[in-house]
């Protein structure tokens, strides 16, 4: 019997228990902070040295980058390794899909990730750990090494429109899946959000696991409100086997 395609769309909600910490939930980051939200919103960042200066401070004393999978990050990686086929659409840039083994060519990263550094000039990549080197040897904003242009982390800033490629690519799998599930999502952001209502509009069993009630839980074939890191885990293995 052929084994139904699961998409999986993960939030921030999937990496609390790594230690990273959400934006919008009740201890979110832009709750806490809404100054906060400057230091990734692209007009302010390209505009003030000073917003870019306090920016790699606050990456340098990130946890992204330290963060380690979760047993939800590794339950995703496990199904993909029990045969049944598993695409991932992440808002994360933590990269914590493929650190706990889930395959990059199966993992669609709609916000780019925060392992990477770009120019904003002349498109140049790099690691973020190179760049926050040089700021640990007292560059506070470090330059393109190859044409002089101001470097961001590769993820996308608020102002910043999504890679056209990359969102099609998560189209494409949320059209063709049996089983989506949104996964520590507020489903608040779009385009991202929208999936869920595409998912449904398809034909796929829809299934929400969120602390926070969704605008799409109506919509939703089953929602679980349990801590992920359990409920996650329980969840999948009942897809890879179903008796």
């Amino acid at each position: 019997m052929t084994k139904p395609l699961v998409a999986l769309l993960s939030g921030a909600g999937i990496s609390t228990d790594s230690g990273i910490p959400d934006y919008r939930g009740p201890n979110g980051l832009w709750r806490k902070d809404p100054e906060a939200e400057k230091l990734v919103t692209y007009d302010y960042y390209m505009g003030d040295p000073e917003i870019r200066r306090r920016s790699w401070r606050m990456r340098r004393a990130n946890r992204t980058l330290q963060a380690e999978p979760n047993a939800a990050h590794r339950a995703v990686a496990e199904l993909e390794k029990s045969g049944v086929p598993v695409r991932v659409i992440t808002q994360n840039v933590d990269g914590l899909h493929q650190l706990a083994g889930m395959p990059a060519r199966k993992v669609v990263e709609l916000h780019g990730s925060a392992r990477g550094v770009v120019c904003t000039e002349c498109h140049a990549r790099g690691s973020m750990e190179d760049a926050l080197a040089r700021v640990e040897a007292g560059e506070d904003d470090p330059r393109c090494l190859v044409c002089g242009g101001i470097l961001k982390s590769a993820t996308v800033m608020f102002g910043e429109r999504l890679d056209p490629v990359v969102l099609g690519e998560a189209v494409a799998i949320t059209k063709a899946c049996q089983v989506f599930i949104a996964v520590g999502s507020s489903l608040q952001v779009q385009p991202a959000a929208g999936l869920a209502g595409v998912a449904a509009d398809h034909g796929a069993r829809l299934v929400i696991v969120n602390a926070e009630p969704t605008p799409y839980d109506e919509l939703a074939d089953e929602v679980i409100r349990e801590p992920i890191g359990t409920a996650l885990p329980k969840l999948l293995r009942t897809l890879a086997d179903p008796s």
